[in-house]
This record gives structure tokens, sequence and C-alpha cells, in this order.
């Protein structure tokens, strides 16, 4: 029997939101109202956020979602040529209803960075640590608040300081917030690495709240591009291999085998590339050149294993991996997403996409990535159809 795709049943774990132009409006210190980002509209029709004397000019992001396809861009320039789901909550609990979307986990686009380093990267911290509460204070209020079984509560975090990141992780878990985003590859940023410790503070607050920490590819500004010449196309090409670098490095780095309950979302970086990094981590642990790696793995678990204990793993469209991920490491870590609103969104249409992804399993595998393993890892309420097949153990 194959999966029943019918009804709101499917959670993705990668969609953005276009931060709308009233966002810091009343969230702000009274000292520092006049220095929030804000919205600045020019004479040619153009609008664009500015901060600190910075120009961030592209508004959209690839918020292209329901524009015909010849309009796609990087921008659009203005609000008023994007869809409002973008950036209206009430239009986009629309949007997932038609595109039958239970829930959705939301990451911020240019103003803030993907995990928020535009701001921990500003010239007077005590500014950006604003601008990151009062993005989060909005994102819990508004986006989340608004429609609190549909939207899954994702934090920004401060990057300047692992233990005031990790104060306001313990914060904001008390507040309600499942996840946190942050950097992929910390020192792309110009910070500590992850082998330097230097994070424990803030990934132990993770653990011991139950936080999610998600890896966006490119929140750290960085992709393995090959050529300074290469077409645009080369950048998204090349998302899973980023994913592919940032798990490698995190996997190395033993963040999991000092804090074994910490749990791991690599965002919009598919799956194709995960059995082959088990399969090679393993392997290099056996016959590593260096001859130290071995002696210095701490742990019965293999990497491998731990890969499978911590990681979780999202796809948009990856039809030739399904097999071989199920074979080598099972479907319990898998998710889905639709990316709305970028260029490569499977909305309205996400339900056929996973029907030619995953169709071809039974159904209850297909319940289980398109909303089982997320509902489990985010904390999510199904629907209480699919809950209660969940808690009879048919999920």
């Amino acid at each position: 029997m194959t999966g029943d795709l019918s009804g709101r049943t499917i959670i993705s774990v990668d969609d953005h939101l276009i931060e709308p132009p009233d966002l810091f409006v009343g969230r702000m210190p009274a000292a520092l109202v006049e220095r929030a980002p804000r919205v600045t509209e020019f004479e040619d029709g153009r609008q664009a956020w500015v901060y600190e004397g910075k120009l961030y000019a592209n508004v959209g992001l690839n918020a292209v979602i329901g524009r015909p396809r010849e309009e796609w861009s990087m921008e659009p320039a203005r609000f008023d040529e994007m869809r409002p789901g973008c950036y209206d909550i009430h239009e986009r609990i629309k949007d997932m209803d038609a595109g039958g979307i239970w829930s959705s986990l939301c990451f911020p686009s240019l103003i803030a960075g993907f995990c928020g380093a535009v701001f921990s990267a500003s010239e007077d911290p005590e500014l950006g640590l604003a601008c990151v509460r009062a993005w989060n204070d909005w994102h819990l209020d508004v986006w989340a608040g608004t429609y609190p079984d549909r939207i899954i509560p994702l934090q920004l975090t401060w990057l300047q300081d692992p233990d005031t990141a990790a104060a306001e992780v313990r914060r904001n878990a008390a507040r309600g917030f499942k996840a946190v985003s942050f950097a992929e590859l910390p020192s792309k940023l110009d910070l500590p690495s992850l082998h330097s410790r230097y994070w424990d503070p803030f990934l132990a607050a993770c653990e011991e709240t139950g936080t999610v920490v998600c890896l966006h590819t490119g929140s750290s500004g960085w992709a393995p591009v090959p050529s300074p010449d290469c077409p645009f196309e080369v950048y998204p090409t090349l998302f899973p291999a980023s994913s592919l670098v940032a798990a490698t490095d995190w996997l190395w780095s033993r963040v999991c085998l000092r804090f074994p309950g910490l749990r791991i979302a690599m965002s919009e970086g598919g799956i194709g590339w995960v059995a082959m990094l088990a399969d090679r981590a393993d392997y290099v642990l056996d016959h590593s050149a260096s001859g130290t790696e071995s002696r210095s793995w701490r742990g019965d678990l293999r990497p491998s294993e731990v890969l499978a204990r911590n990681f979780w793993f999202c796809t948009i469209d990856d039809p030739s991996s399904v097999d071989g991920v199920i074979g080598r490491m099972g479907l319990d870590h898998v998710m889905v997403e639709s990316d709305y609103p970028h260029a490569d969104s499977t909305w309205p249409s996400t339900h056929d996409a996973v029907a030619a992804n995953f169709g071809h399993l039974p159904d209850h595998l297909v319940r289980q990535v398109t909303s089982g393993n997320a509902a489990a890892l985010f904390g999510v309420d199904l629907p209480p159809q699919v809950a209660a097949e969940a808690s009879s153990g048919r999920l």
C-alpha cells in the first residue's frame, strides 16, 4: 500500500519568511529606536532595508512564489511585488492550506541573515543584540503566536558571545521556542571554530532545553564554489555539498560526543550525501593517515552511528537517493521541506513532490517522513486524525 498523501499532514522543516517593514516597530529599547533597521523607498520605486548606514537592497530574496517563471529572479525589489504570504502570517496560513502544509519552520531572509549573522556583526553590540531580541519577539508573538499549531517557533542566536547565546536559548526555550538557527560553519564568519570548544556553553544550553540546532545552507555566507566566473546555477546545485561539508565538520568536532543529547537539523541540504558520509567517516576512522583519530575518538559509537543519532536531514527533491538512505540509515531522521517562497519551492504541489520521491514506500513510512519525524523532533501537535493514527501505531 503506497502512501496516502491527502490532507494537511506535511510538516515543512525549511521555509522562509520575508521580514515585514514594521517588524522592529515597538520592539526596540527607546534609546535604540532611531537606529533600528528600516525600509526605505527610493525615487525609482525600489525598496530596501537600511541598517547601520548600510543598504540591504534585496527585500525579497528570491520571493518569487506564485509569479510566472519568466519573472523569477533573486529579487523582487518591492513588497507589493511579492505574494502576501511571504510577509503576512494570515496569508501564509492560507497558502499553507492551499499547498497541503500543516506546519512550517520559517527561516529569516536578507536583513537578518539565515542565522542572525547580520545583527551579530553589528558595529554596536548593544544594537545588534537588541535587533536579535526584537526579531525573536516578533517571530514568537506574530509569526508563530498568531497560529501556534501551524508555525514552529525558530529563534535567532547571538554569535558574539556563547554565554549570552546560552542565556538567550534558555530564556527563549521557556517562552516556547523549539529551535535555533545557528551558523553551519562559524569559522567562515571569522568566529571560533567548532573544534575550539568555544561554543560549548551554547551547545550545552541547546542540549539542556531540547532546542534543535538548525544549520541552514548558506548561513555562514560560504559555498564550495569551484570557479569565480561560474554561473549562478552552480550555487544552488552545490547546496548539498555545503551541507556535506558542514555535517562533516560538526561530526569530527565531536560536539555530539560531549553533548549526546544534542539534536542537529541540516536545513536545505538534501539527503543524497548522507549515506556516503556515513560510509566514508567510518572508513576514515579506521584508516586515518594521521594515526590519531582512532585513538582520540571517544565513545562506543562510530561516526555513522553519531550521524544517525544526532543529525536530522531534509529533502525537497532527491528521488534517486531515497532507497539508498533507507538501506544505510533508515528514515527515522528524514524530513521534507517546501522552501516557500523561493524559486525551487514545491509549493503548491508539495504533495506531488512527496509522492514522486516517497510514494513507492509503505504508507506508514510516508507519514513518518512527511510529518511524524518532524513532529517528534520539534514537538508539533499533529492534526487530530493523524495524531490518532500515530497513537494507534499506524503512523
